[in-house]
């Protein structure tokens, strides 16, 4: 039997602007939610641009999926239940131009940010990457760098 060699990886996009977001896909829950919160940020590259076609992805046990696009500047926003004390983070998933695979991190959030687990467990001077910064009525700011200086820490999942 003669096995075909592996096809080559694809770098992802970009084409999210045509297909992939939905109409209130950063709502993930509604205008008015009790104690929903905003999380909002920029996608930038290892040189500190912009990128203007990334696609987020979030997701929470009881909201569901949300999925967003940057705009021009690299800005992204999301509406969603603080997450509980237990799990104290937004799973978030970035898809963006030149990656060969979607990436995944974590926007830790709260004072239960400060808990052990996965972020005891990251260099202290990089746990600064995971954790969403608050702004005041329950608005937190997350900005992810996709590589150099401040790299967001990305996590690996095997198996």
């Amino acid at each position: 039997m003669t096995l075909l060699p592996p096809t080559p990886s694809q770098t992802v996009g970009p084409f999210f602007g045509h297909a992939l977001p939905y109409e209130g896909g950063g709502d993930l829950v509604p205008a008015g939610h009790p104690g929903a919160i905003s999380v909002h940020g920029y996608v930038r590259d290892g040189n500190g641009d912009a990128v203007p076609d990334a696609l987020l992805e979030f997701w929470q046990p009881g909201t569901g999926l949300g999925r967003v696009a940057t705009g021009a500047d690299g800005h992204w926003s999301v509406r969603t239940a603080p997450p509980p004390a237990a799990r104290p983070y937004l799973p978030v998933c970035v898809f963006a131009r030149g990656l060969m695979h979607h990436l995944f991190t974590r926007a830790y959030i709260g004072p239960a940010a400060a808990a052990g687990g996965l972020l005891a467990a990251v260099p202290e001077e990089r746990r600064s990457t995971l954790i969403a910064r608050p702004e005041g009525d329950g608005t937190y700011r997350f900005d992810i760098r996709l590589q150099g200086e401040k790299e967001t820490v990305f996590l690996d999942f095997h198996g």
